[in-house]
């Protein structure tokens, strides 16, 4: 699905009339040379041309051990709390996600299971679903394959969405991405950018119109 008639001119008609919409992006890897993270970057770059309040975070930077219950009854992760902030914080997302045996990842996935997991004796994070709960999110990945990786992004989606996380109709799998990249770190074909650009300015669109 396309985005919305008139989505890129609003986009920019609207930079200077209203504060720039924080959009959070980060990739389900901690790979130095992952094609997931690497396509993050592009998807921040192009979230500042739209005029966004770009968050880019890297998950490697969060010292988050294996979820376990039993851990978490001890104390939650400061890193845990520091993701539940930035993700309430950003009411638009992008998240790039690497397919590993045709789904998501167990990165992504735990890092997913400790920021929803609800803080009983916390009235902020009392509610699991808080710092989920209404966030516009779009899907993107890469893959060395021919399918770039949209398998993981078909699970991944459902996930989101029980979270009641708003998903954006338009996503991008990137495929053969070890041909995709030139050197300097963006795409080397302009479609291949373009597509990912779709996804982001249906985004940061919807996510202003649910802001009001």
């Amino acid at each position: 699905m396309a985005p919305q008639a008139g989505c890129s001119e609003g986009l920019r008609h609207n930079r200077g009339m209203n504060a720039p919409t924080p959009l959070l992006v980060f990739a389900g890897s901690t790979r130095a040379q992952s094609f997931n993270r690497r396509l993050a970057n592009v998807a921040t770059g192009i979230g500042r041309e739209a005029g966004a309040s770009v968050t880019h975070i890297e998950l490697a930077d969060f010292d988050i051990p294996l979820y376990n219950a039993d851990l978490e009854a001890k104390g939650t992760p400061r890193d845990v709390l520091r993701l539940k902030e930035i993700f309430f914080a950003h009411p638009a997302w992008v998240v790039v996600s690497p397919e590993y045996n045709g789904s998501y990842t167990g990165l992504l996935k735990n890092t997913i299971d400790w920021v929803s997991s609800p803080i009983k004796s916390d009235p902020v994070w009392a509610s699991g679903s808080k710092p989920f709960a209404g966030k516009v999110v779009g899907l993107l990945s890469a893959s060395p394959g021919a399918l770039g990786g949209l398998r993981s992004l078909s699970h991944l989606a459902p996930l989101l969405m029980n979270l009641q996380c708003w998903m954006a109709p338009r996503q991008f799998a990137l495929p053969k991405a070890g041909e995709a990249f030139a050197p300097d770190g963006q795409l080397s074909a302009e479609a291949a950018r373009e597509n990912v650009r779709a996804v982001v300015e249906q985004v940061l669109w919807a996510a202003r119109r649910f802001q009001g």
